[in-house]
């Protein structure tokens, strides 16, 4: 069974989740680590001859140690590039918290020494009229490994997103700052010294922009070590 989980999510989208998950797979197994991951939910899904494919799923599936099928990845594959529980209306099917859990609890029976478990936007996503998907993360009891873009606001991002989290009862394990452009944003240290002093939770790494995000070379950035302490 998976020794360790982990549930990545970001102060908003588009903030580098996938890119970051990937390069912590990658520092894991240069550990010596065995690794999974899944995408539970994925929107903005391909047409292909084998049926919907999410490239964040793709990319998490190339980053892992371990084989597992594209469904047992990415088990919800919606095609509309939308929030999720939109796009799940507009293709007749339903999301619920329940349904990620029995996903998740699958992987975590698998041997592995980490399994990371990628969402969907920010913490506050919806699933549904009734659910975001924070309650898929909170009924595992998954520590959470946050990803913040070093862009003009994200520290109020960040410290609400912390906030969230701990006050839905579980605990920040790491947080790893992510260029998403090739310009660096203005105060750029003193944002970092910010939020190293106030988040309340280990620093990871801070990774480069590339233009092609390449994981292997963006672990070397990464210390993982917090995620297998204890």
């Amino acid at each position: 069974m998976a020794r360790k989980s982990f549930f990545v999510t970001g102060t908003d989208t588009g903030v580098g989740k996938t890119i970051v998950s990937a390069a912590i797979l990658e520092a894991a197994a240069a550990m010596g680590k065995r690794t999974l991951a899944m995408k539970p939910v994925a929107s903005g899904c391909d047409e292909t001859p084998e049926g919907l494919r999410n490239e964040d799923a793709l990319i998490l599936m190339a980053a892992m140690s371990e084989s597992l099928g594209y469904d047992q990845v990415n088990p919800i594959a919606l095609k509309p590039a939308i929030a999720p529980h939109v796009a799940a209306v507009q293709a007749g099917r339903t999301i619920s918290a329940e349904r990620l859990v029995g996903f998740c609890r699958g992987l975590q029976m698998r041997p592995a020494d980490l399994l990371l478990v990628e969402g969907a936007g920010g913490w506050r996503v919806p699933l549904n009229d009734r659910e975001t998907y924070a309650a898929m993360p909170g009924a595992l009891q998954m520590p959470v490994i946050l990803v913040v873009p070093l862009k003009l606001g994200c520290i109020n991002h960040a410290l609400l997103s912390a906030e969230a989290i701990r006050r839905d009862g579980l605990a920040v394990a790491g947080w790893v700052a992510n260029r998403p452009t090739e310009a660096v944003m203005d105060c750029e240290q003193e944002t970092l010294d910010y939020l190293v002093n106030h988040l309340g939770a280990p620093c990871m790494g801070v990774l480069p922009w590339q233009v092609q995000a390449d994981p292997k070379v963006l672990s070397a950035h990464l210390n993982v070590n917090c995620l297998f302490e204890n």
